[in-house]
């Protein structure tokens, strides 16, 4: 099976209730990309209108390998239009606030999956029935790791909580990266070479981002805090969000593994290890797992005692060698955890689906997908869920 083999293959669009008018400080901006992550998207959209990025929100992120539609303000943004390659913005008019994540009612997807059996197509029919009416596990999916790297499939985020910020700038700077062009990986090249050397590497890196903070260091050789403090607030946000992401994801794969019995679990292989799914539950373990809520761990979580989710916070950060007040940058007030609790069950919605001739594989079969689901899950986490595959883009 596979998906993301065209772009148009897996189609995304934030669906909201905001309305731009003639008036306010915020211009509204309609954001599509074919072939960019949204980081990148919006890096090519400050560097053609120079914008400060603290004067850009959006509301969440949106994959590479796809196309997508999406939204985004700008504080006193320009009146115009921009097209980039794969990326077109388009100006709607005005907002009296800035848009977030909290203005997705929903994401809408239709996606293909390609290369599959006449066998594959019966098996995911009545997966897919299941899934519109018991949901799937809301793990965050692969995508929202990106910026794990290194050899060890490091956690820049880990490394700033145990408070070291060398390590963690090192990391976030040197470390490769699968869609990393030929001249940044010469600059991380020189920056793995010449490390410490700031003044040299002051000289020879081109201008951007890395040379701001080697020169800052180059002044301040010594605070590696204040630097990484000076990291893009999309880059931080990345890096606070996967560490995150993947406690929540041990802690919903805890507690399935300590509520179900082991024939209602099979695994489901992610990026970072399998995790369990449920199949086959009673009317009240459904009920259970779809009442649940698990928080976002943070040192600005305040749980009950009485409350049955704190040992399960518990548990997993211990296995970090954390307690709950260690999750927080020290020393940094721009880099903090969010705070919330997310659903533990992902309902789709309105899902329907067909099956036709794959143009690109003879004799194979596609299957069409168009569904919507609330803001934060993931629409790959569905297809694993009824495909029980590995996705391969191309």
């Amino acid at each position: 099976m596979k998906l993301k083999q065209l772009p148009d293959d897996f189609y995304v669009e934030e669906m909201t209730e905001v309305a731009p008018s003639d008036r306010g400080p915020f211009a509204l901006y309609r954001l599509e990309k074919r072939g960019w992550s949204t980081p990148d998207a919006l890096a090519a959209l400050r560097r053609r209108w120079r914008v400060e990025p603290r004067r850009i929100s959006y509301g969440g992120l949106k994959d590479r390998h796809a196309w997508t539609v999406q939204y985004l303000t700008i504080l006193h943004g320009p009146r115009r239009n921009l097209h980039h390659h794969d990326i077109t913005v388009t100006h709607l008019g005005w907002t009296e606030a800035p848009y977030t994540s909290h203005a997705i009612r929903c994401n809408r997807f239709r996606l293909t999956l390609r290369d599959l059996t006449a066998e594959a197509v019966t098996r995911a029919a009545p997966a897919l029935e299941r899934a519109a009416v018991e949901g799937v596990p809301n793990y965050f999916d692969d995508q929202r790791f990106g910026s794990v790297a290194g050899e060890g499939e490091e956690f820049i985020a880990r490394l700033l909580v145990r408070g070291r910020f060398e390590d963690a700038l090192r990391l976030a700077l040197t470390a490769p990266y699968e869609f990393d062009r030929g001249p940044l990986k010469k600059e991380k090249a020189l920056l793995r070479e010449r490390w410490g050397d700031w003044a040299a590497l002051k000289d020879q890196l081109p201008r951007g981002h890395a040379r701001s903070l080697i020169d800052y260091l180059r002044v301040h050789p010594d605070d590696f805090r204040g630097a990484v403090a000076r990291l893009r607030p999309e880059l931080r946000g990345l890096y606070l969000s996967a560490y995150q992401s993947h406690l929540w994801n041990r802690m919903l794969a805890r507690w399935l593994t300590e509520h179900l019995r082991p024939e209602q679990l099979r695994p489901v292989a992610l990026r970072l290890g399998e995790v369990p799914f449920p199949v086959g539950l009673d009317a009240a373990q459904q009920a259970e797992l779809a009442a649940l809520q698990l928080p976002l761990p943070s040192a600005r979580l305040k749980l009950d005692a009485g409350d049955p989710r704190s040992e399960l916070v518990r548990g997993v950060l211990a296995e970090e060698g954390l307690e709950l007040h260690d999750m927080q940058v020290r020393g940094v007030r721009e880099i903090f955890f969010s705070k919330g609790e997310r659903a533990t069950l992902c309902l789709p919605a309105h899902l329907t689906f067909e099956s036709m001739v794959d143009e690109l594989h003879p004799k194979k079969s596609k299957l069409i997908l168009s569904f919507e689901l609330p803001r934060g899950c993931y629409a790959t986490l569905l297809v694993k869920a009824v495909t029980g595959a590995s996705l391969i883009p191309s």
